[in-house]
Order: structure tokens, then sequence, then C-alpha cells
């Protein structure tokens, strides 16, 4: 009996301890992590605060860099369109004039059709006519400037260069058509600026 008195005294020695080891071991692991979530809170977010605030500066530069490199090239790109699209409006135009001049004064024999068509198409209201090459223009103005009407000044000060540089390679005075052309695309952004209808742009 003593045998298992002495025994079983042991076993419930030897749990007790194990118990308190156990708890000691859970008091100091917990502490340990209590203490490092509090240098956590204290530390780090203030380095983090830091370091994003310098990044966000520099964030801000370089978007401002990007975008007024991205406007200057679309500006660029949208006079090299309107140089092209006049200069082929000038030629079809002169061409035509003169086609109808040697048709008048018989140097030339074309078909009533042909001649037809020329006039159809560098009437007012024709393919190669102020109307529609000034709607031509607008339209690639409006997408060049994503759709922004704040862009619309400088889309328009790009079309008017565009116009001096085929004025410049024409060597000379462009037809007035051309004129009439940038003068409509002129009057269409600004509505378009201005939030005004077509039928205010006529009047």
């Amino acid at each position: 009996m003593s045998v298992y008195g002495v025994s079983n005294s042991q076993t419930t020695s030897y749990s007790s301890a194990s118990s308190t080891t156990t708890k000691t071991g859970n008091k100091k692991q917990s502490e340990a992590v209590s203490s490092e979530k509090d240098k956590g809170v204290v530390y780090e977010p203030s380095q983090a605060t830091e370091s994003k605030k310098d990044s966000s500066v520099k964030d801000y530069a370089n978007i401002a860099k990007k975008m007024k490199a991205e406007l200057n090239s679309k500006n660029q790109q949208l006079q090299n369109l309107v140089d092209q699209l006049l200069s082929k409006q000038a030629n079809k135009y002169t061409s035509f004039a003169q086609l109808f001049e040697d048709v008048k004064n018989g140097k030339i024999s074309v078909d009533p059709t042909t001649v037809a068509q020329a006039q159809k198409d560098i009437a007012e209201d024709g393919y190669w006519g102020a109307e529609q090459t000034s709607d031509r223009l607008v339209s690639m103005a409006q997408a060049l400037s994503g759709g922004d009407t704040e862009k619309a000044d400088k889309m328009i000060a790009a079309i008017k260069k565009g116009y001096e540089q085929a004025t410049n390679a024409w060597g000379g005075k462009l037809p007035d058509i051309c004129q009439r052309t940038i003068d409509l695309a002129t009057k269409k952004l600004e509505s378009w600026r201005d939030g005004l209808s077509s039928s205010e742009v006529e009047e």
C-alpha cells in the first residue's frame, strides 16, 4: 500500500510541477508576444508613413511630367494631322478647279458624271468641303483630348498651328476653302468646350 501511496504522491507532485511549468511558460510566451505587439505599434507605422509621404511626392512629380509630355505629343500629332488633311483638301480643290477650267475652255473632254462628282466633293457640304472636313478635324481633336473639354483650347491652338504648317508646305496662301474649314473647326470646338449645341454654333 505504501508503494502505491508513494507512487501516487509522486505522480500528483509531478503533474502539479508540470502544470506549473506549463503555466509559467505560457505566461512568458504571452508576455513576449505582447511585448512584440507593443513594439510594432510604436515603431513600424511611423517609418511606413514617412516612406509613403516620400514616394507620394515623387509619384506626383512623375505623373505631372508624364501628363505634360503626353499632351505635348498629342498636340503635335493633331498639328500633323491638320497639316496632312488640309494639304489633301487643297490639292483636291485646286485639281478640281483646274479640271473645271480645262473643261470650260475645251482643253480636255470629261464625261458629265465625273464633273458632277468633282463638284459634289468640293461643295460646302461635300466630302472635301469645309463642313465635312471641319467635322473630321473636330473628331480628331476630341479623340486626342480623351473627350476632356478642358483641353479644347489646346486643341484649337494645335489646329491653327497645323494650318500654318500646311500653308508653309503649300508654299503660299492655301485656297479659301481651307481657311473656312479652320474657322468652322474652331467654332465647333469652342461650342464643344462651352457645352453649346450644333444649332447654336451655326447662329
